[in-house]
């Protein structure tokens, strides 16, 4: 299959050889396979298969794009697109500067990151996973729903600079398991992701979840006060924070347009928790990473933030360009970010639980709706849910009902900060909609961040 993308490629090439402009080619194959359960059953149960050939034509300052759902076998109608993209950059508006068609100086390929069992997995597979992962768990109060998404990812890349071409592919999947009581309205949610089959583990959310079945289904639920609270965060709060922060912390393009909390000043400077270090690390397979760039740049560790000291920028070729910056080998469809662990040996709910402790602790495992408030300050808002524990200094554990964080992510990773816990775990940030982009955060299990505000305080689930 990769010989036929390929050639099939090369053959793309050779045609838009004749046009008055440079083209670029980028070929995404995705074969996904979904399973939806809602009330204890299945509610979905598909797959498809789609290729996407997105074509840019370039001349100087004009860009131009053209993407469509095809086929390896419909060359005359990719041929057509590309006389579509030829003929569009002719009536586009020119940009400000000039954008950079990379030349690919060898032919690359990797496939490090692709599992065959794992792209081989069948729907009985994907429904002995949930039944281990619900086991004894079910009632006729408590039903079951979620998601289990797998699948492989193909990329391949050509342009009119160069013959040779890049390519890419990787399996994934991403689990989201979650248990509802019809009467009371309460959730709890377990998750995993995966690279691998080998990593797929239905008894670690089956051992999250009977824990918080317990403690839901025995502790007493209430409204919280107002005010500040010492925060355990768990990996899906930890992923999305890094995430957001991605998105508006150390993105050169972003800064320059406004959209960052942090500024060429602090680079070299303590802006964060010592205990806090974020690196760009495409060598982690759990990322599902690109070890070269779209541009063809060798794609090596980047330290991002270490033990508090903002590094620098990621950039872009294109941010690159039309800023004047070099680029860092950030032109890829995501990073592959990870935040090192801490010192402290926390490695289950019930270890969480059960650590001493001098004042309440509430336990936020899932942040729900998280928006920017504003960009510049990094300040986001967000609800907790599924799950969520208040850990009192007696001892005991209540249910507390959803809450609101109103926050800036410099205090959320500064020097509130009190620990992160040894181990770590990849959580999947892959989004939905659009073509599959499998992306993971390898993240601590927990993050402690003391005197926090709580905003709002829900009167019910």
């Amino acid at each position: 299959m990769k010989e036929i993308v390929l050639q099939t490629l090369a053959n793309l090439r050779e045609y838009a050889l004749g046009k008055k402009c440079e083209i670029a080619l980028f070929y995404h194959e995705e074969d996904s396979y979904l399973m939806r359960f809602a009330n204890s059953a299945i509610s979905l149960n598909t797959n498809e298969h789609l290729i996407r050939l997105d074509i840019t034509a370039y001349a100087g300052r004009k860009r131009a794009s053209y993407e469509l759902i095809t086929d390896l076998g419909k060359l005359e109608e990719m041929k057509g697109a590309i006389d579509t993209a030829a003929d569009m950059v002719n009536h586009a508006q020119p940009l400000s500067y000039e954008p950079t068609v990379p030349i690919f100086a060898e032919t690359f390929a990797d496939e490090a990151a692709f599992d065959p069992l794992l792209a081989q997995m069948n729907t009985e597979d994907r429904l002995q996973y949930f039944n281990h992962a619900v086991a004894g768990l079910e009632s006729a109060d408590l039903k079951l729903s979620g998601i289990f998404s797998s699948g492989t990812n193909t990329i391949a890349q050509i342009n009119t600079r160069s013959p040779h071409t890049q390519f890419y592919r990787t399996t994934d999947a991403q689990v989201s398991v979650v248990l509802a009581h019809a009467a009371l309205k309460w959730e709890v949610q377990a998750e995993q992701s995966a690279q691998k089959m080998a990593e797929l583990a239905p008894e670690r959310l089956r051992h999250d979840l009977a824990f918080l079945v317990e403690r839901y289904g025995h502790d007493t639920p209430r409204q919280i006060p107002l005010g500040a609270y010492d925060v355990v965060f768990g990996p899906a709060a930890i992923a999305e924070l890094v995430d957001t922060m991605g998105w508006i912390g150390f993105s050169g393009g972003m800064m320059k347009r406004g959209y960052s909390f942090l500024t060429d000043e602090q680079i070299g400077h303590k802006v964060f928790s010592d205990k806090v270090s974020l690196i760009d690390d495409p060598r982690r397979l759990e990322t599902f990473p690109f070890r070269r760039d779209f541009t063809g740049m060798n794609r090596a560790p980047f330290p991002i933030i270490e033990k508090g000291t903002f590094k620098g920028w990621t950039w872009t070729q294109d941010d690159a360009d039309e800023f004047g910056a070099k680029p860092t080998g950030h032109t890829v469809a995501h990073k592959s970010l990870v935040l090192d662990g801490g010192q402290q040996n926390v490695r289950s709910l019930k270890d969480l639980v059960t650590l001493p402790r001098e004042r309440e602790v509430l336990y936020i495992p899932f942040l729900h709706y998280m928006n920017i408030v504003n960009p510049s300050k990094g300040i986001i808002t967000a609800s907790s849910r599924f799950g969520a524990l208040l850990l009192k200094d007696d001892g005991v554990v209540t249910i507390p009902y959803n809450v609101r964080l109103t926050q800036s992510l410099l205090d959320l990773f500064g020097d509130k900060v009190a620990w992160l816990s040894q181990t770590t775990q990849p959580y999947n940030v892959s989004k939905s909609y659009g073509s599959r982009n499998p992306a993971a955060i390898i993240v601590p299990d927990f993050m402690q961040v003391d005197g926090l505000e709580i905003s709002h305080s829900n009167t019910s689930y």
